[in-house]
């Protein structure tokens, strides 16, 4: 895994071609593979000895991602049945957890209603 040296964002692999034409951020590397940045398209040499210290995934897991805007879809997240909600009195609510503030500040909370939908934040 490599970071940008221009955003900090990270890298994604781009590799030559099976016709042997290559992408035109490509140089002559000798395995032709060149880093290019996710967010800025900054492109630069890929680094071998990061390789195998890290393990590379093709894509995001969507397990992994965490919603929190209005259209998100909080259906079969987990339930917490230990909160009411303030709209209809209903006990059990989705949540997804999502760090908003810095590392040594509790994590937010954020709940849909089961019932009406009602959405709202917790903080710890």
């Amino acid at each position: 895994m490599q970071f940008c040296d221009e955003c900090g964002s990270m890298m994604h692999v781009v590799e030559q071609s099976s016709t042997g034409s290559r992408n035109p951020l490509d140089s002559d590397d000798a395995d032709g593979d060149r880093m290019v940045c996710s967010s800025c398209d900054h492109a630069t040499a890929k680094d071998a000895s990061l390789a195998d210290d890290y393990t590379s995934t093709e894509a995001q897991d969507d397990s992994d991602v965490i919603e929190t805007t209005e259209d998100a879809n909080f259906e079969g997240k987990p339930t917490d049945d230990t909160v009411r909600c303030d709209e209809c009195g209903h006990g059990v609510a989705w949540y997804t957890i999502k760090q908003t503030g810095s590392a040594d500040e509790p994590p937010t909370r954020f709940f849909k209603c089961k019932e009406c939908g009602h959405r709202w934040r917790e903080y710890s």
